[in-house]
């Protein structure tokens, strides 16, 4: 039996057939190291492991009993499913093994602060995270993805994650001949007129939807991270005036997606559907619409090419589906009301856009530094006669 010992850690590589011929063999095998290579932490690598059977179970069993601290990691899906099966999954860490997949030829259809997503083929597409050590990301946005969709929001689920040959990891979904709301308008296939309301009718759905899993972040106290982060940046009483009206913001638990653009929205069958879920949280439809305004204008007010090149969509059309989505929101074509809860979303979406730069060092780059200005410029010309984000 192979085996490697660092740092107090041994790991024991199977390989072939863990069944009852072999398996006292292999405990005894296991035994004479673990007494050679004292230690507290036990990994078995199952990668070369073809099969398993109760024996070898009893074997695994018996050594976690003798070692706590034992794990078994690159579980190919068969074993994984006995090992979930028989509750061992419960009892030790099990971490599956992982495809391995390759970028090259899939298309680019979507693209965020936190990953990228590709047409793989005409059924799936895959979320390419920007981290790439992803993996707590990935369960999290797992979880809340059915969170929304036990709560009747139309959700694709990943049905597996893979490891990316050009690095990290990616969650999987089945979406046969599905496309996004911007491939729609790109191709004609439905006008701006249609895909507002399409979508308007979504985002309303989502934030009649009260949340109840403690799990779902509140995005409030997101949001006052933001402003925190840009004290050493504004003048004070800029800064204190952002903070006070961010915190005035009342709780709310109903669902926010955090992330609501064309992009994120599938098509298929008649019936819309969200991706991009890492963002879901709950909280007042301010921060939903701060959301949406960055990513149809606020992006492009220094460079226009910056959102165009993010949505696909040109400048002028991004800010007339901006206009019509915040009248059919609203329910309103009132212009006094319409630039007031704009100029909110404004505070909010240039305190974020701000942060986004800054975290990313644009006062390294002049084109940072553009981005920069023109937040803190529209800030400052905004908080003075905002009174409240509330509408």
């Amino acid at each position: 039996m192979q085996f490697s010992y660092n740092n107090q850690v041994l790991t024991l590589y199977l390989t072939g057939r863990l069944d009852a011929v072999s398996a006292p063999a292999a405990e005894t095998e296991i035994g004479e190291i673990l007494e050679k290579n004292p230690t507290d932490t036990i990994i078995l690598d199952c990668d070369g492991m073809e099969y398993c059977s109760s024996a070898g179970l009893k074997v695994i069993l018996r050594l976690k009993q003798k070692v706590d601290g034992t794990s078994l990691v690159n579980v190919h899906p068969v074993l994984y499913e006995i090992l979930d099966t028989t509750g061992f999954t419960e009892m030790m860490e099990v971490k599956k093994a992982f495809r391995l997949l390759s970028l090259d030829g899939c298309e680019l259809i979507g693209q965020g602060a936190n990953g990228r997503i590709f047409r793989m083929d005409s059924e799936h597409i895959m979320k390419v995270y920007t981290n790439t050590d992803s993996l707590a990301e990935i369960d999290h946005e797992r979880e809340l993805s059915r969170a929304a969709f036990v709560l009747g929001v139309p959700t694709a689920i990943p049905y597996d994650v893979v490891k990316v040959r050009e690095g990290g990891y990616g969650s999987i979904y089945e979406l046969l001949n599905a496309k996004t709301y911007a491939q729609l308008l790109t191709d004609g296939e439905k006008t701006p007129d249609e895909l507002v309301r399409m979508s308007i009718d979504l985002l309303k759905l989502i934030h009649s939807r009260i949340v109840k899993q403690a799990f779902i972040p509140s995005i409030r106290e997101t949001a006052l991270g933001w402003a925190l982060y840009l004290k050493d940046w504004l003048p004070p009483e800029r800064f204190e005036k952002l903070y006070a009206l961010i915190e005035a913001v009342p709780e709310d638990m109903h669902m926010v997606h955090g992330d609501f653009h064309f992009r994120n929205i599938m098509y298929q069958d008649g019936e819309s559907l969200l991706i991009d879920m890492d963002k879901l949280s709950h909280g007042h439809p301010v921060f939903e619409l701060a959301a949406m305004y960055n990513t149809l204008l606020g992006y492009g007010l220094t460079d226009h090419t910056v959102l165009e090149q993010y949505l696909g969509i040109p400048m002028k059309t991004a800010g007339e589906i901006w206009h019509k989505s915040l009248e059919l929101y609203l329910d309103t074509q009132d212009e006094q009301i319409l630039r007031s809860v704009e100029e909110k979303a404004m505070v909010v979406g240039h305190a974020r856009l701000m942060r986004h730069y800054l975290r990313r060092n644009g006062m390294e780059t002049e084109e940072g530094r553009r981005h920069i200005e023109t937040s803190r410029r529209l800030l400052d010309e905004l908080l003075p006669r905002t009174d409240t984000l509330v509408f």
